[in-house]
């Protein structure tokens, strides 16, 4: 009797232990309805309270907190954890929380911009706001003579290098990490195809880059994008100045700017395509992939000048000689007018 008694006792034991286990260790222990989607960011700052706070506190994500700690103790999460950005989903069990906190197993971020980022500070926001290193870091590395050395471009020309996209990365990415990432994907846009077509218009990649930052700020209408941009080269193979009013409305640093006058074109600043011939030191906004492809692509025709249409649909009209495009530009001044 006594040797059952013991034997159901050592029976119990092992019962309640297994159940312990598989409460502490396997059991779902995520929020059916956790906060922002079960996504916890662990900065890297964070002390291991902090951690814990992040996971289990009043915003966290865990359902037992007790049982949380006791598997973080056991698995000595205090010892292990990685900074990161990581979705935890419901029926998730102790056990692969702490392995994914200890491994650093992010669930990586999309970075997506669209270029019309007309200076780098915006750029550099936009950074901040979507990983952990903040704005100041990221335009530092921006702005940086290192910077500028390793990757070959300067402060003007730095935007071409930065092709528009959605790119999967780690929200813990180091501005360094950053820049390194989007050289290699500027190397890799920038195939045997696109480079052969730069050279047959007898310019670089980032001027390439710079001549679609104007073309994409004359028009959102792809279709026309190759037309604009080429005006410009006949412009430039003409030894004219461009006369871009995009370039004027940089030079001048006031992006509310919706009409260019007289005397904003007087600015005396290389970026004001008025005053000074060619293109200017670099692109006036980041430019989508579909300015760039317009530039490469341009089409072959004789005209000189372009202004918007009188029909006031977004689109323009071009025109080979300064009379044509005075008739366009007083077409359309009369449907501005009502007239």
């Amino acid at each position: 009797m006594r040797k059952k008694l013991l034997v159901l006792l050592i029976l119990g034991i092992g019962i309640l232990a297994c159940l312990n286990y598989y409460g502490t260790f396997m059991y779902g222990n995520i929020l059916a309805d956790a906060p922002d989607n079960g996504v916890v960011k662990i900065y890297r700052d964070f002390s291991y309270e902090d951690l814990c706070n992040a996971m289990a506190g009043e915003n966290g994500v865990i359902d037992n907190k007790a049982t949380f700690l006791r598997a973080a103790k056991h698995m000595k999460l205090e010892e292990k954890f990685k900074p990161g950005r990581y979705r935890f989903r419901k029926g998730m069990g102790n056990k692969q929380i702490v392995r994914i906190l200890s491994h650093g197993w992010q669930t990586p971020v999309n970075l997506s911009f669209n270029g019309y980022m007309r200076s780098l500070e915006k750029f550099a926001g936009l950074l901040g706001n979507k990983l952990e290193a903040d704005s100041t870091a990221f335009l530092q590395a921006l702005t940086s003579q290192e910077t500028f050395d390793k990757y070959g471009f300067n402060l003007q020309t730095i935007p071409a290098m930065f092709i528009p996209n959605t790119y999967e990365v780690y929200w813990t990415v180091t501005p360094e990490e950053f820049l390194e990432r989007m050289h290699k994907e500027y190397e890799k846009f920038w195939n045997e195809e696109r480079t052969a077509k730069a050279e047959q218009t007898g310019l670089t990649r980032t001027e390439v880059s710079t001549l679609a930052s104007i073309v994409i700020e004359e028009t959102k209408y792809e279709p026309e994008m190759p037309v604009i941009a080429g005006v410009y080269m006949n412009r430039l193979h003409k030894d004219m100045l461009l006369q871009a009013d995009p370039t004027v409305k940089y030079a001048v640093g006031d992006e509310s700017l919706t009409r260019v006058l007289n005397r904003h074109l007087t600015v005396d600043s290389p970026y004001n395509t008025y005053k000074y011939k060619g293109l200017p030191p670099g692109p006036i906004t980041i430019p989508t992939v579909a300015a760039i492809d317009a530039v490469l692509n341009y089409q072959h025709h004789n005209y000189l000048y372009f202004c918007a249409k009188s029909s006031l649909d977004g689109q323009h009209a071009f025109a080979t000689s300064l009379a044509g495009h005075m008739e366009n530009a007083k077409r359309y001044h009369k449907a501005v007018s009502g007239l």
